[in-house]
């Protein structure tokens, strides 16, 4: 798989919807002030915090340079997670951010509850709150910090997750204690599990899906839970959750498995950033060329007219991105976790990232070829993905030995 470059994509537009700062783009102590720049904006709800609208996922990346460069670009707010990288990517924050004032950065991190379903996303026996602080308690170490800004449960399946109270009192007390200022859970375009969030009315961030295509199908498709995804973020946001949006290329940046259909970036995540409940964006970024493309949506986040186009045009392609509908699971008769396997079809395809989809793969355990079994596939995709050639195709990845995996 080709190495994802987004040079050349289209840039342009007016000013959007949010507050327009200048900022000294030397955010560091001993950072060379490189010039000013208006960068647009938000505040992430009832935390306080304005943060740009374009932050940083960090998932992929693995270049400290790059972090570096982020920084001096004016990106404040950097996300990552327990998982990432099996924990080098914490570890790579850590290296960076030792060098930086505490209170120069934003930096969010995400723990995976233990022993969660992944068909009804409901706990068990394994779901522990120690589980949970053993590995949060490990991420610190990692980061070489005494906190985070922001701290995630990790990909809430159900609203019983949002209220499963061991998790949540460790969360709560981490809170108190100031080992994390703020608290929050992600999920994949799931508006049952914000809706869950903003009526338990404890928590603080929401990080969710939200892309072009996502809404398109909303607009195609009745199924719950894909309906109302829009809705459950004004709600969120009127509520005072910050709401930070993410997968919003909508498949890593390219429509098609043999990346050759590119999608316009930069429009991707103008639309993302055209909600106004939307706060902040977190693309991922592993190349400077990426980088630089994003930074100049800091100052500019209006569609102009080519950009609308290219979205209308990717709209009418099936594309990489799983929207983790669900409507496929109820009759699948062995009971896979589909849009798990799905977003590691996406991850190696749309992102180039291998590693994650081997990672993801192995992590559910459907096996090499979970679709054997049967002649005929008994579910359908709203996308009218073909399934079953898609979760045989990538579940080839589980054996491969990790270690022969280069991203």
């Amino acid at each position: 798989m080709g190495k994802f470059n987004r040079r050349g994509f289209l840039k342009s537009g007016l000013m959007g919807v949010a507050g327009v700062v200048t900022l000294n783009s030397g955010i560091a102590a001993g950072s060379p002030s490189k010039k000013e720049k208006k960068i647009i904006y938000r505040t992430l709800g009832k935390t306080g915090l304005k943060i740009p609208v374009i932050s940083m996922g960090v998932m992929s990346a693995n270049n400290p340079s790059l972090v570096k460069a982020a920084i001096d670009k004016g990106i404040t707010f950097f996300d990552t997670a327990n998982s990432y990288q099996n924990g080098k990517n914490e570890e790579m924050l850590g290296e960076v951010f030792k060098d930086y004032p505490r209170d120069s950065f934003i930096i969010a991190t995400k723990v995976e509850p233990n022993g969660v379903d992944l068909k009804t996303g409901m706990p068990s026996d394994a779901t522990t709150g120690e589980d949970f602080l053993e590995k949060f308690n490990t991420s610190l170490k990692r980061l070489r910090m005494d906190h985070v800004d922001i701290l995630y449960m990790h990909e809430a399946l159900s609203p019983e997750m949002v209220n499963f109270k061991p998790i949540v009192k460790v969360m709560q007390k981490l809170k108190k204690e100031g080992k994390t200022r703020f608290i929050g859970v992600s999920t994949h375009n799931l508006p049952k599990v914000i809706d869950a969030m903003v009526d338990a009315g404890i928590w603080d961030v929401v990080l969710t899906t939200y892309n072009f295509l996502n809404t398109e199908l909303i607009r195609k498709n009745s199924e719950p839970p894909v309906k109302g995804m829009e809705i459950a973020i004004k709600k969120a946001s009127d509520a005072g959750l910050g709401v930070v949006a993410m997968k919003v290329l909508a498949g890593g940046g390219f429509l098609d498995k043999e990346r050759t259909k590119p999608i316009n970036t930069t429009a991707a995540i103008k639309w993302a950033l055209s909600n106004p409940g939307v706060h902040t964006t977190i693309p991922g970024m592993t190349n400077f060329d990426q980088l630089d493309l994003n930074i100049r949506i800091l100052e500019d986040i209006a569609l102009n007219d080519m950009e609308k186009k290219d979205l209308a045009l990717a709209q009418s392609e099936a594309g990489l991105y799983c929207t983790a509908c669900n409507n496929c699971v109820p009759n699948c008769k062995r009971n896979l976790p589909i849009p798990k396997i799905m977003r590691a079809y996406m991850y190696a395809y749309g992102y180039a990232n291998n590693e994650l989809a081997h990672t993801l793969l192995t992590g559910i355990a459907t096996g090499d070829n979970p679709c054997q079994s049967c002649d005929t596939c008994s579910t359908a995709c709203s996308k009218n993905f073909n399934l079953k050639e898609k979760i045989t195709d990538i579940s080839r990845l589980v054996n491969v030995p990790a270690d022969f995996i280069v991203t």
